[in-house]
């Protein structure tokens, strides 16, 4: 399993986690973990995920990202 961190900004609550978590999980990872205290997203796959795509997802959720 591979572990990619990304720093997403404007999180502030619950529904903002689930809103990235909703719109990142459609890149097909496996495991995710959303934070809005820490402002980070956490995926754990079996195989790679793209960078773009959930930068790109984050972005359809309305909140910047940027791989750590």
């Amino acid at each position: 399993n591979s572990t990619q961190t990304y720093a997403v900004t404007g999180m502030t609550c619950g529904h903002c986690e689930s809103s990235v978590r909703d719109k990142v999980s459609a890149c097909q990872a496996c495991s995710l973990t959303v934070s809005a205290a820490t402002g980070e997203l956490i995926i754990t796959t079996s195989g790679h995920v793209s960078d773009d795509a959930v930068v790109s997802a984050a972005v359809e959720a309305g909140y910047t990202a940027r791989r750590n």
